[in-house]
């Protein structure tokens, strides 16, 4: 019975390691917020930029897995070149040590979960403060708490179980202690860590052992199984891939193929590298009586030497990966572009991930005036069939966009976030509300000239179609102004101004044609039929103009501080 307990107790010790790093990243990630993406997105122009951008994102969120997943989104989004995420991922691998380091410091020799109490003490009201700063500080430390009782519970559990006499049982059934057993502890590194999903979890593992000195179970075998996690934790950007494009999967591969291949060069020169760590430790770190600095010290020169090998190499894996993966001719434009990888590491990385969408989608609303004008303007009817279908397709687009959008910030709802992604998440909706409703005016306008050509043989006056090129006029002048609010990525207000200048000038323009629409129709200008479509033209260009305004509206309530 106390052997099912204690199996369970260190299940439910590494699932509050696990949980603890999580939230630990996710409050980091948090904190960090626009800081942390313009970061990724901007300090990445050269190679050696890009890996010591890696190094810094991943020391700071202690996950290289988040900051591979993040970099897959940005280069699904067309936001990073494969170039730049290879050299951030080769940086995050670096990056990830740290984890290492401070559990060798501190995990094992310093009861930490004694202060993990008092922690929690100084956590809890900073996590219940209405101040999102605040409250990410907290989750920071709920998750730093978390995850050294999980590493304090977890060595515990193992000498419940006796688990250093079960490994070297193991051990001395398996090999002599040969390259045999070095390969197969790769191995099992890799496989674990697939399992968990996290290689700071295996690596804490793989500490704990080796400060248990089990025989048979020395340096080499422990930077094995740290070399095997460097090959898992590619699983989770290979994951997170699938449903992205195709040069997000191909910087997946990219990740996959530096870290195996910095495996197979280590493990030619294998036992002389880990002389080389054993001498550095002892002899310039002055060490010797840590050795659990040895194993920390070769999980980062693995990892460094890796990357100093292959940084001079980046376009050559990026040639590699390319044909690996050739590019795919799509038909047509895939309706998402930006969320087709899922939901990003934390709510608020994915609520980023959203807005994008929403500009694409505001994109494509203006490119539907574009079609408009080319129909309003186009003589043979075969063409114009053409164009009105292209215009009928996109209208469909926008419907199935909202709905997605929607969707998928239901889901980013679920996870935790701060008042001011709540809010910006209700504005955004509204946003995708008003953008699917200025879809439908473009069919609307596109579907008035398509029944105007069937039921009304007169063509437009050289009047109207004076006033319905200029209601456009204005009404791209709206959309363009919307498109360039909705992308500009600053948390500064809008200026409205020139929004509100164009929606009044289009409420003139609409009066102004509808009087001199009455007075033609009365006398005999033109007949009631052609005047009533040139009426719902205009009337659909205004309406187009009040949606217009009320999405930058929205979006300007969105950045309004939230008064803590």
């Amino acid at each position: 019975m106390d052997t099912i307990v204690n199996i369970f107790s260190l299940l439910g010790s590494l699932g509050l390691f696990l949980y603890g790093m999580k939230i630990m990243s996710e409050g980091l990630e948090k904190f960090a917020g626009d800081r942390l993406r313009n970061i990724l997105a901007a300090m990445t122009k050269n190679r050696v930029m890009g890996v010591l951008t890696g190094i810094s994102v991943t020391a700071l969120i202690q996950s290289s897995s988040a900051t591979t997943v993040m970099v897959i989104s940005f280069v699904n989004a067309g936001l990073m070149t494969l170039v730049q995420a290879i050299g951030v991922i080769m940086g995050a691998n670096v990056g990830t040590t740290v984890t290492a380091w401070i559990i060798s410091a501190i995990g094992f020799k310093v009861n930490i979960a004694a202060f993990a109490l008092p922690l929690l003490a100084i956590g809890i009201p900073l996590i219940f403060s209405n101040n999102s700063q605040r409250k990410s500080i907290g989750e920071f430390v709920f998750g730093f708490s978390f995850l050294f009782m999980g590493l304090s519970f977890l060595q515990e559990s193992a000498n419940n179980l006796d688990v250093g006499s079960a490994v070297a049982l193991m051990l001395s059934k398996v090999a002599d202690g040969g390259f045999f057993t070095i390969l197969l502890f790769v191995i099992v590194g890799a496989l674990v860590t697939m399992l968990v999903q996290a290689s700071a979890a295996t690596m804490a593992i793989t500490l704990m052992l080796f400060d248990m000195h089990i025989e048979g179970f020395g340096l080499e075998q422990a930077a094995a199984l740290a070399m095997g996690q460097n090959i898992g934790t590619t699983i989770t950007a290979f994951i997170a891939s699938l449903t992205a494009n195709t040069q997000a999967r191909r910087a997946a591969l990219a990740h996959m193929f530096f870290n195996v291949f910095g495996v197979i060069v280590v493990l030619l020169i294998f036992y002389p590298f880990c002389n080389g760590i054993k001498w550095f430790v002892e002899n310039v770190m002055m060490s010797g009586s840590n050795e659990m600095f040895q194993l920390s010290a070769f999980h980062t020169a693995f990892n460094v030497f890796n990357t100093l090998l292959l940084i001079g190499f980046v376009k050559q894996i990026e040639q590699f990966v390319c044909k690996v993966l050739p590019q795919k001719e799509e038909k047509e434009e895939p309706r998402l572009r930006y969320i087709t990888g899922g939901l990003l590491s934390t709510a608020e990385l994915s609520i980023w991930q959203a807005r994008n969408e929403v500009s694409l989608m505001a994109e494509r609303c203006h490119r539907m005036l574009d079609m408009v004008r080319t129909a309003l303007n186009t003589e043979k009817d075969s063409d114009f069939e053409k164009i009105y279908k292209r215009i009928e397709h996109y209208e469909q687009i926008t419907d199935n966009m909202e709905s997605e959008i929607a969707e998928y910030l239901r889901k980013v709802t679920e996870g935790r976030l701060s008042a001011f992604s709540k809010k910006h998440i209700a504005h955004m909706l509204r946003e995708v509300d008003e953008l699917e409703s200025v879809g439908d005016s473009m069919y609307h306008l596109a579907r008035t000239l398509s029944r105007k050509r069937q039921h009304e043989p007169a063509p437009f006056t050289k009047e109207q179609i004076e006033h319905m090129e200029e209601m456009m006029n204005y009404t791209d002048q709206a959309l363009t102004k919307m498109y360039h609010n909705l992308c500009d990525n600053s948390k500064a207000l809008l200026d409205l101004s020139q929004s509100y200048y164009v929606e009044n000038k289009l409420n003139e323009l609409r009066s102004k044609c509808r009087e001199e629409n009455l007075e033609a129709i009365n006398s005999g200008a033109y007949g009631y039929r052609l005047g009533t479509f040139f009426n719902d033209f205009i009337a659909e260009c205004e309406r187009i103009g009040d949606h217009v305004v009320n999405v930058v509206q929205a979006e300007n309530s969105a950045r309004q501080p939230i008064e803590e």
